[in-house]
C-alpha cells in the first residue's frame, strides 16, 4: 500500500481515525477541541462513509452534559458512539463518563486537553482537564504529536471495542490540537482488518432492544455495590496487553515503535524524565543534544496512561536509571505531588534499590516549554535537586523555579524557520496555513506550524511560527531565532520585539503605507540597529493599498502571502507557487463565492509586483535607541501587569508580581493605557457637515468616537487651534460642541462613517489614513477631551439618542471584532447604569472582550464608581448573576433593618433620610443622590448601632444587576438556569447578545440559528427552526422581554433599556448583533445597515412586553417595528454569506430551507400580531 502524506493539524487527524470508528457523534463545541467534531461534520455532510459503508451521524447537543448523556444513551442502544470535548467540557461530562465506565461500554472520548478555569479562564492547553477525569474509569491513552494522534488514536477505538473498557485519548490542546505537520496518514483498511468485529457483534447484541428486555441502571444497596465494582477488575487488567498488540500491528504497518510506554535515549542512562504529551518531543532533541555531549539520559514517554501499568513500565526503563523526574503538565494543589509523579512512585514502593525520583510542574496553559528548559531539568537531576520543582517560570515566592540557560541551540541548523505578525482577521494565520501545507503536500519538505494569539476577539496580535526542512520536526516550541520575519502592521515597530531573534543574513518584510524614504525616517532606531547587525534584507510592501484597490478590504494576507514565496524562491519557484496558491486559495473561499476567490487570486498575482527592497545602512548598527516619554501616572497594576503582557513580554513576569492579584482581580480601565494603533485608516469630523445628532457615537462599538461639551474654561485650555461648533438645543448655551475620534484605540471599522446622516447627505465623517490624523494632533486632541472634559450627561435627557451619548461611556477600547454588533449595546447599558452596575457574563465572545488578562475595558468615572465585572463559568451564568442580587439585597435588608430599628433615635436630618431610603429603597437613581448625605450623617452620629449600617455603605445605593451572555448560552447550555432565574421574578437584567452562532468558538449553530443557516455542525445548512426565548419569557406573565435591533431604532433600544432597568422583577433584553461569522457582504462595516434590514423585512422583529401594562388592563405586547417590507427578505439573506452560500453548498434542499426560513418568520410574525390584539380589559 503506497504511503499518503498530508499537512494536518492534531484535530484534523483525531476527526480522520474517529471517523473510522463512529456511527453516531454527540457533541458540543468548546475551544480548542471543536474542529474535530466540525470536521466529522463536514466529512458526514459530504457523505464520507465509516468502517460500516455509512455517513456519521452528527448529533450537535444543548451542552457537554447533554452531549454526554446522548453518547450514554448511544452506546447502550448498541451504536459506537464518539464524542470531543475539553476543559470544563470534559468535567460537565464526569457523571456520565462514571456510568459509561461502569456499564462497560466501548465510547470513545477525544480531548485537545486544556486548562481548567481557576483564578481565571485559559483557552489554552495542559493537562488539568484530563487530570481531573482520571478515576472515571475511563482507559487513558496520550498522544504527543499530529503523527502519533493519527497512529494512534484509533487504537483508543480498537481497544475499547475489544476490552468493553471506554476510551479517552487525549493530547495537548492548541500545541498539538492545532500544529500542522506534514504526516502519514492511516489508511482506514489498516483499521478495518484491525477491528475485532466479533466484540462489536458482541457490542450489539448486548444493546437495549425490546425483543430480549432487559433493565439496567438500577440502584444497589450496601450489601452488593461494592462487590460490583470490584466485579469489573479483569476488564482492567486486560488492557495493557490488548493496547499493547494493537500498538505492535500499527507500529508493523506504519514502521514506527509503539508500546504503552516507550523508551527514547541512552541504553546505559542514569538520568530519566519521565513524561506525557507534546514535551516528550522536545525532549527528544534535548536527549539527542545531551547525549552527544557525553551524557548519559533518556526519556520514558507515557502512552497508556490509565491503565497504569508497572508492567509495560519496567520493561523499558534501564536498569542502570539512578535519578527519574516526573513531569506533570497539571497542578493539584494541597497533594503531596501531581499525578503522574505519584503514579511513578507508587510502583518503586517497596522495590530495591530503586532510583530517587523527583517531580515538577511545566507548561501550564500552553506556557512554551523549551530544550533549555528540559536541559535544567536534566542537571536538577544530576545535582541532587529538590523535589516540587517548576520549570519555564521565575517563581521568587516559594523558590521552586530552576535557572535557565537561555543560549542553548538544539535545533536542526537545515531547518528553516519563520516568524509572520499578524493582525487578527487580517488573514494572517489563514494564509500561512495555506502557505504550509502548499510546502508540505507539493514539495519533500517536513514542515510544522503552530499560531499563537493574544485575547482579542479580532485586531490582536498574532504569531504564525513556521519550520520546514528534509527531516521530520519535532520542535514543539516556539519559534525565536527566525532566518524569516514578516510584520503585517508597521505600528508593531514600536510595540512588539519582532527582530531580536533575526538569524543573520536573515529577511524581514514589512507592511506599510509608507514607502522606503517614509519608513526609514519613522522606524525606530533599535529596528535599524538590529538589521545593521544581523546583515539582514529589509523589504517593504504597501498591502494595504493594494487590497482596498482590488476589493479585499483589509485582507492583505493572500498579497503577503504571495510576497513570501516570492522572496523564499528556494522553496518553491514562484511561478509554480503562484498556481498552488490559487489552488488553496479556492479551496479556502469556494464557500464564500466565485467573487471573493477571484478577488484572492488577483491579489496572488500582483502581490509580490509592489514589493520593494530597503537598502540597509551599515551606519545603523551605531544608533541608540530613542528616549521615548512615559506616562508615570500610570496604575500598577498597568505598568507592573499589563503593558509587559501587551508587548509579548508576560513570560519573563516573575510569580512575585502576582501576589497582589493572587485571585485574578484586575484593576478596571486599563485598556486607555494600550493605544494599539491597529487602524490603517481612521475617521476625520468634518464639522460643516455634522447636525450633532451623536449617531456616530451611539453606534461605535468602541467608544472611541465621542460627543464632548466644552466650557469657556474647557476649550481655553484645549490644544490649539480645537475646532469647535456652537452646540444645537436647548440649556446649552455657553458650551461648545465637538465630535472626536481617539485615533491610537479606533478599530477602522468604518461604522460611523457609513451610519453618519451628514447634512443633506453629505456625510460629517470620512476615512483617511491615520498617519495624517496623528499628524493633524488629534491623538493629542483626544487625550484632552477623553481625559479633562467632564461628561455633561445632565443637561440633556438620556432617553433620547443625542442626550445619551453626552454620558461617559464605562466600557471602551475592547479587543472584540471591528464593527462588533455586540458591543454597542453594552457601551450604551454603561452610559445608562453604569455608575450602580454588576454585571456578571456567561463566558463567550462579550467574556473574552470583556475581561481577558489584562485587558480591563470596563472602566471608572471621574469619582471612581463604574461597572463591577464578573465571570464564572458558560453554563451557570443566570445563577451566578442571581447569587449576586440576593446577596445584594441581603446585605440591604440588614441596613433596612438597622433603619427602621433606630429611625426615631436619630436627629431629624438623619431620620428624614432614613425615611427617604426605606420609602426608595429600589430606586436607584434616589439612593444615588442620599448615598453621601447619609454616611455623612452617620459618620456624624451619636448612635453607635447606626454605624453598624458602614460595615455595609457600599449597598446602599439600589445596584443595577446585568447578566450577559450570547445566544449560545441563553438558548442552549444556559437556558435552563436563565429560565429558573426569570421564574423567581427577583430584580435582574439579563441582556442577550444574540449572534445567532456560538460566535466565540468559531460560528457553530445554536438554537437561535433560523432555519437553513450554515454554521458549524450543519454544514449543509439548519433543518430546524429558531427557539423563540421571548416566547418563552413572556409565558410567565411577570418578566419584561424586549427585543431590539440598534440599526433599526435606536431609540427603541433605549426605550427597552430604561425600561428593563425601572422594571421591578426579571428583564429580557434579546438584541440583534450581527457578527463577523455571519458573513456580511462587505464586512462589520455595514452592520448597522444589515441589522436594520433584519428587522425591515420581517427576519427581526422588535417588540416590548410591560408587564405593569397588564395591571392597568392594558395590552403588555407591543410591536415597535413597522409591518415587514417582506420583498426585501431574500435581500437580507442574500447579504450574508451564512445564507447566500447555501445554494452551491447544498444545492438539491437550498430553497425549500430558505423558503422554510421566511415561512418560519411570517409564522413568528403572526403570532406576535396576534399577541398584540390580545384584550387585556377582560378582568380575570
Amino acid at each position: 500500500m503506497a504511503k499518503k502524506f498530508q499537512s494536518m493539524d492534531g484535530n484534523q487527524a483525531a476527526a480522520h481515525v474517529a471517523y473510522a470508528f463512529t456511527e453516531v457523534a454527540g457533541i458540543y463545541p468548546i475551544t480548542p477541541s471543536s474542529p474535530m467534531a466540525e470536521y466529522v461534520d463536514l466529512w458526514a455532510s459530504l457523505g464520507k462513509k465509516n468502517l460500516f459503508g455509512m455517513p456519521v451521524k452528527i448529533v450537535e447537543m444543548q451542552s457537554e452534559a447533554g452531549a454526554a448523556g446522548t453518547v450514554h444513551g448511544s452506546l447502550q442502544t448498541g451504536a459506537l458512539t464518539t464524542t470531543f470535548t475539553a476543559s470544563q467540557g470534559l468535567l460537565l461530562k464526569i457523571p456520565n463518563m462514571y456510568k459509561i465506565a461502569g456499564e462497560l461500554l466501548p465510547g470513545v472520548i477525544h480531548v485537545a486537553a486544556r486548562s481548567i478555569a481557576a483564578q481565571a479562564l485559559s483557552i489554552y492547553g495542559d493537562h488539568q482537564d484530563v487530570m481531573a477525569a482520571r478515576q472515571t474509569g475511563f482507559a487513558m491513552l496520550a498522544t504527543s504529536s499530529v503523527q502519533q494522534i493519527m497512529d494512534l488514536g484509533g487504537v483508543a477505538h480498537l481497544a475499547a471495542i475489544k476490552s468493553r473498557i471506554p476510551f479517552l485519548h487525549f493530547f495537548d490542546g492548541f500545541r498539538t490540537s492545532h500544529e500542522i505537520q506534514k504526516i502519514e496518514v492511516m489508511d482506514f483498511e489498516v483499521f478495518d482488518r484491525l477491528l475485532d468485529k466479533e466484540a462489536v457483534q458482541n457490542f450489539r447484541n448486548n444493546a437495549l432492544n425490546p425483543a430480549n428486555p432487559v433493565t439496567r441502571g438500577s440502584a444497589q444497596n450496601d450489601d452488593v455495590y461494592f462487590q460490583g465494582r470490584e466485579a469489573q477488575n479483569k476488564f482492567y487488567d486486560a488492557v495493557p496487553d490488548i493496547v499493547n498488540d494493537y500498538m505492535k500491528e500499527i507500529s508493523s504497518v506504519t514502521g514506527r515503535s509503539y508500546k504503552p510506554f516507550v523508551y527514547y535515549g541512552a541504553k546505559d542512562a542514569t538520568d530519566v524524565i519521565v513524561a506525557m504529551g507534546s514535551v516528550t518531543e522536545t525532549i527528544e532533541e534535548t536527549v539527542d543534544y545531551l547525549n552527544t555531549q557525553g551524557h548519559k539520559v533518556g526519556l520514558v514517554r507515557v502512552h497508556l496512561y490509565r491503565p497504569f501499568s508497572s508492567k509495560y513500565f519496567f520493561a523499558v526503563l534501564p536498569q542502570t536509571v539512578k535519578n527519574i523526574a516526573v513531569l506533570d503538565r497539571t497542578k493539584e494543589p494541597g497533594s503531596p505531588g501531581e499525578p503522574l509523579y505519584l503514579d511513578v512512585k507508587s510502583i518503586f514502593y517497596g522495590k530495591e534499590n530503586a532510583p530517587r525520583i523527583i517531580g515538577g510542574r511545566y507548561g501550564l496553559s500552553s506556557k512554551d516549554t523549551t530544550p533549555a528548559q528540559m536541559v535544567a531539568v536534566y542537571n536538577h537531576l544530576a545535582n541532587n535537586g529538590h523535589d516540587n520543582f517548576t520549570v519555564g517560570i521565575l517563581d521568587d515566592v516559594t523558590n521552586l523555579s530552576l535557572e535557565l540557560d537561555e543560549s542553548i541551540d538544539v535545533s536542526d541548523k537545515d531547518t528553516t524557520e519563520a516568524l509572520f505578525f499578524g493582525l487578527g482577521s487580517d488573514g494572517t494565520v489563514g494564509a500561512n496555513k495555506n502557505t504550509i501545507k502548499i510546502i508540505g503536500d507539493n514539495t519533500d519538505f517536513y514542515v510544522q506550524a503552530y499560531f499563537a494569539y493574544d485575547s482579542k476577539k479580532s485586531g490582536g496580535v498574532t504569531r504564525s511560527h513556521l519550520r520546514f526542512g528534509k527531516k521530520p520536526i519535532r520542535s514543539t516550541y516556539l519559534v525565536t531565532k527566525p532566518s524569516f520575519v514578516s510584520c503585517s502592521i508597521d505600528s508593531y515597530l514600536e510595540k512588539y520585539d519582532m527582530l531580536s531573534g533575526l538569524r543573520k543574513g536573515g529577511t524581514f518584510l514589512l507592511n506599510t503605507i509608507y514607502n522606503a524614504e517614509e519608513i526609514i525616517e519613522k522606524m525606530p532606531n533599535k529596528i535599524k540597529k538590529i538589521l545593521a547587525e544581523r546583515e539582514a534584507k529589509f523589504y517593504i510592501i504597501d498591502a494595504i493599498t493594494l487590497a482596498r484597490e482590488i476589493g479585499l478590504g483589509n485582507r492583505t494576507n493572500t498579497i503577503l502571502q504571495s510576497a513570501f514565496f516570492k522572496l523564499n524562491e528556494q522553496i518553491i519557484p514562484f511561478n509554480e507557487a503562484e498556481d498552488l496558491m490559487k489552488k488553496y486559495a479556492e479551496k479556502t473561499y469556494a464557500r464564500k463565492g466565485e467573487k471573493v476567490v477571484k478577488l484572492n487570486w488577483r491579489a496572488i498575482e500582483v502581490g509580490y509586483e509592489s514589493l520593494t527592497e530597503v537598502k540597509v545602512d551599515p551606519a545603523w548598527i551605531d544608533l541608540k535607541d530613542e528616549e521615548r516619554e512615559i506616562d508615570k501616572d500610570r496604575p500598577d497594576f498597568v505598568k507592573e501587569i499589563a503593558e509587559p503582557i501587551n508587548q509579548i513580554n508576560g513570560n519573563d513576569l516573575p510569580v512575585s508580581a502576582f501576589e497582589k492579584y493572587v485571585d485574578g482581580t484586575m484593576e478596571n480601565g486599563s485598556t486607555q493605557y494600550e493605544k494599539r494603533a491597529i487602524a490603517n485608516f481612521v475617521p476625520r469630523w468634518i464639522e460643516e457637515n455634522c447636525i450633532q445628532c451623536n449617531q456616530c457615537s451611539f453606534v461605535c462599538p468602541h467608544a472611541v468616537i465621542r460627543p464632548f461639551l466644552l466650557t469657556e474654561e474647557e476649550k481655553a485650555k484645549a490644544p490649539k487651534d480645537l475646532v469647535t461648533l456652537k452646540p444645537l438645543g436647548k440649556g446649552l448655551d455657553g458650551l461648545q460642541y465637538r465630535i472626536q475620534v481617539s485615533p491610537l484605540d479606533c478599530t477602522g471599522c468604518e461604522v460611523c462613517v457609513n451610519a453618519c446622516p451628514g447634512k443633506k447627505g453629505v456625510k460629517a465623517l470620512e476615512m483617511v489614513p491615520i498617519g495624517e490624523e496623528i499628524e493633524r494632533n488629534e491623538a493629542f486632541n483626544a487625550d484632552y477631551l477623553f481625559n479633562n472634559v467632564t461628561y455633561k450627561d445632565n443637561l440633556m435627557n438620556k432617553s433620547n439618542v443625542k442626550g445619551s451619548q453626552f454620558a461617559q461611556p464605562l466600557f471602551e477600547y475592547h479587543g472584540a471584532c471591528p464593527g462588533c454588533g455586540e458591543t454597542p449595546y453594552i457601551k450604551l447599558a454603561t452610559q445608562l447604569f453604569g455608575d450602580r452596575m454588576v454585571i456578571a457574563n456567561a463566558t463567550g465572545c462579550s467574556s473574552i472582550y470583556g475581561g481577558s488578562y489584562p485587558s480591563t475595558p470596563y472602566t471608572k468615572n471621574i469619582e471612581g464608581r463604574g461597572p463591577a465585572w464578573a465571570n464564572s463559568l458558560f453554563e451557570d451564568n443566570a445563577e451566578f448573576g442571581f447569587g449576586m442580587r440576593i446577596a445584594a439585597e441581603t446585605m440591604r435588608d440588614r441596613i433596612q433593618n438597622i433603619m427602621a430599628e433606630n429611625i426615631d433615635k436619630v436627629d431629624n436630618d438623619l431620620k428624614e433620610l432614613f425615611t427617604k431610603w426605606l420609602e426608595n429603597r429600589n430606586s436607584g437613581i434616589i439612593t444615588r443622590e442620599i448615598e453621601k448625605d447619609i454616611i455623612k450623617g452617620i459618620e456624624a452620629s451619636n448612635n453607635e448601632a447606626v454605624k453598624e449600617i458602614l460595615a455595609v455603605k457600599d449597598h446602599l445605593v439600589k445596584r443595577s444587576q446585568w447578566i450577559f451572555g450570547g445566544d449560545g448560552w441563553a438558548y442552549d447550555i444556559g437556558f435552563g438556569g436563565l429560565d429558573h432565574v426569570i421564574a423567581n421574578n427577583e430584580d435582574v437584567n439579563i441582556l442577550v447578545l444574540d449572534t445567532e452562532v456560538y460566535s466565540n468558538t468559531g460560528g457553530q449553530s445554536s438554537k437561535s440559528s433560523q432555519t437553513g443557516s450554515i454554521a458549524k455542525f450543519t454544514a449543509a445548512g439548519k433543518p430546524g427552526k429558531k427557539k423563540d426565548l421571548a416566547a418563552i419569557a413572556m409565558s410567565y406573565g411577570h418578566v419584561y422581554v424586549a427585543t431590539v435591533s440598534s440599526g433599526y431604532s435606536q431609540a427603541q433600544v433605549i426605550k427597552a433599556f430604561a425600561e428593563a432597568e425601572s422594571y421591578p422583577g426579571p428583564s429580557l433584553i434579546i438584541a440583534y448583533s450581527p457578527c463577523i461569522a455571519h458573513g456580511i457582504k462587505g464586512g462589520l462595516s455595514n452592520s448597522q445597515y444589515q441589522s436594520a434590514l433584519a428587522t425591515e423585512c420581517g427576519y427581526w422583529p422588535t417588540f416590548r412586553f410591560d408587564p405593569r401594562l397588564a395591571e392597568t388592563g392594558q395590552n403588555p405586547f407591543k410591536l415597535d417595528s413597522k409591518v415587514p417590507n417582506w420583498d426585501k427578505y431574500d435581500d437580507f439573506l442574500m447579504n450574508e454569506n451564512r445564507y447566500s452560500s447555501l445554494r452551491s453548498i447544498n444545492p438539491d434542499l437550498a430553497q425549500d430551507l430558505l423558503d422554510a426560513n421566511i415561512k418560519e418568520a411570517k409564522r413568528r410574525y403572526a403570532m406576535y400580531k396576534r399577541y398584540e390584539a390580545m384584550d387585556y380589559s377582560i378582568s380575570e
